[in-house]
């Protein structure tokens, strides 16, 4: 349906469950349950002695167990989304966890066992088709083996899951769905206010930023709590598992090496002083001013007009570049808006932030984010298509080989936002249009690649220093500060509220570590386009081929073809540079 409101789109979750009572949802779960127990019967303590055929045949059935029990469980998580302080969904959303926890308990036990196998007896296996179209799967299944618990504790983690990690990361959901944000004569949400820091109005701004530092400051000793809890959680995993660095369980997941990620992280960090710091400096000086107040960080330049858009002209520009860089990519793209996967009103209660939930290769993913008409929500929503095509693509891998790795998940996101950018700014003829657009471009890459390898730091540091002991808000709130003003640089003045803002961030909450991923997609893509630029020959096939290999080739294979990889320090500067290119012309404009 279409808001009456706003006159922007809701998704339609019909496409997989009518609603929570759903006849089929219920006969999904009952069904499922049924299936997992007699999967268990039939092969648990036979994987050694089973043939290829055997093993193949097994791997299929766990994977259509898996895709019924991903379905529902996209669908309660979708359903919450929307309306997150609803506590009815709030409720039906953990009901629905608990019993898939409850169903994945009779499954556990294959992956376990298939890593116990000897990789003599499993390479054996491997050589009959059934079992080798999996391969890529049991490749990533096995890189866990070192780290793997015996049976029982594996069992107690994952059913005690629910009433830990998964019970504080609701409460920091419903926390924040419930919290408002007093501005002038309204109530704002989160969304609605964060919105506000990049209005044309400076008074608005300060206010907005006063605003957030007050609300957030009040509930400190709850995300304190939450996150010194999650950080312990966390480390007492990590010990048993025996995984050196709180960053290595995720950088395994991401099929990513510790040194290449820290290659990233020191690169962006080495490159500060030539990226924000010089960014920050000159956008100052356009206020005229030596500092600009932090709420001033992502304001409209003085000239900018404030153009919004409009959903259709949004639409039509993000389609037309996809479609000018390969059609295919704008067909699927098309189907987004024709078969209401999108959900793009704000309103009360609903995620503040935005995601394209794969959910399951046999439905198709749904986009959600919050369209205020500004140009970030064009680039947001070329962002989101981009990962919506690309989870299109990789759908035919199958439910255990279609996720992308985190690292490589953000590069069809950020290649869609970059192709949007560059026929924005190649239609643009007027210098100072043109000086607004490009701000507006590094100021999303800077948000993209500094500011979430300062969070990285940050996460770094609390999970360090979480080792010690418990951290109190206010520490938290000092090593906030002190990364803060190290990546952004002398130009931003920092006041003292702003050291409560750490506490908005999702991601230390809901996945730990994962923010580097998008500086890693954010590099990669700068990389990957100006090779692109440069001529590549049969660059768009070849990427094509890339967003449909899913899971199933790491980022060295995905990055061969087009002569790119991402363990030389060299492959980061070429990307740093593109962002340096675009200050470049700024300060050339600024200058003209």
């Amino acid at each position: 349906m279409q808001s009456a409101k706003t006159d922007l789109p809701e998704w339609d979750l019909s496409h997989l469950y009518q609603g929570p009572d759903s006849t089929e949802l219920e006969a999904d779960l009952a069904g499922s349950a049924t299936d997992a127990k007699a999967f268990r019967e039939t092969y648990k303590g036979t994987l050694e002695a089973i043939d290829g055929a055997g093993l193949g045949a097994a791997i299929a059935e766990f994977e259509k167990i898996e895709e019924v029990l991903g379905k529902a469980m996209s669908y309660a998580q979708l359903l919450f989304a929307a309306d997150m302080g609803d506590t009815e969904r709030g409720r039906f959303q953990q009901t629905v966890h608990e019993r898939i926890t409850d169903i994945s308990s009779d499954l556990l036990f294959f992956t376990l066992e298939l890593n116990r196998l000897d990789d003599g007896v499993l390479d054996e296996k491997l050589k009959d088709p059934a079992a080798s179209h999996y391969q890529s799967w049991v490749r990533d299944v096995r890189v866990y083996r070192p780290h793997q618990l015996d049976d029982d504790l594996e069992q107690l983690l994952l059913e005690k899951s629910v009433a830990g990690k998964a019970a504080w990361v609701r409460l920091f959901e419903e926390t924040f769905a419930d919290m408002r944000f007093p501005l002038g004569h309204k109530s704002l949400t989160l969304s609605d206010t964060l919105n506000m820091l990049s209005d044309k109005d400076g008074v608005t701004r300060k206010k907005a930023a006063k605003v957030l530092g007050e609300v957030l400051g009040k509930h400190q000793r709850l995300f304190a709590l939450i996150t010194n809890t999650l950080a312990k959680d966390k480390e007492i995993e990590d010990t048993w598992r025996k995984y050196p660095r709180p960053v290595s369980s995720r950088n395994l997941g991401n099929q990513v090496e510790d040194d290449v990620v820290d290659a990233l992280a020191s690169s962006v960090k080495d490159a500060y002083p030539d990226l924000s710091h010089r960014y920050y400096k000159l956008k100052a000086k356009w206020f005229g001013q030596d500092q600009l107040e932090y709420w001033d960080r992502n304001a409209p330049l003085p000239d900018d007009s404030d153009r919004r858009y409009s959903w259709d002209e949004a639409r039509s520009m993000v389609l037309e570049a996809y479609s000018a860089f390969e059609p295919q990519m704008s067909e699927i793209a098309q189907r987004f808006f024709d078969e209401r996967w999108i959900d793009a009103a704000p309103r009360p209660g609903k995620d503040s932030g935005a995601f394209s939930h794969p959910t399951v290769p046999s439905a198709h993913p749904y986009i959600l984010m919050n369209f205020h008409g500004k140009s970030r929500d064009v680039m947001t929503l070329a962002h989101e298509l981009g990962h919506g095509v690309h989870q299109i693509l990789s759908a035919p891998q199958g439910a255990l080989m279609s996720d992308t790795p985190l690292t490589t998940a953000e590069t069809a996101s950020v290649f869609g936002e970059m192709l949007t950018f560059r026929a924005m700014l190649e239609g643009e003829t007027n210098p100072d249009r043109r000086k607004i657009l490009l701000a507006g471009k590094v100021e999303d890459m800077l948000n993209t690649v500094v500011r979430q390898i300062a969070f990285h730091h940050f996460e770094s540091k609390v999970h360090d220093e979480r080792k010690v002991g418990e951290l109190a808000p206010e520490r938290l709130g000092e090593i906030w500060m002190e990364i803060q003003a190290e990546s952004l640089g002398p130009a931003i003045k920092l006041e003292d509220e702003y050291q409560h803002f750490w506490a908005y961030i999702p991601h230390f909450i809901h996945t730990p570590f994962y923010v580097y991923a998008y500086a890693f997609g954010d590099c990669l893509v700068n990389s990957l386009y100006d090779v692109f630029s440069d001529g590549h020959p049969a660059f768009q096939g070849k990427y094509l081929d890339m967003l449909r290999a899913g899971g199933t080739l790491r980022h060295k294979e995905l990055l061969a073809p087009f002569g790119l990889d991402a363990s030389d320090p060299q492959f980061w500067k070429r990307g740093l540079n593109v962002v340096s290119g675009f200050i470049d012309e700024l300060e050339q404009l600024s200058s003209e």
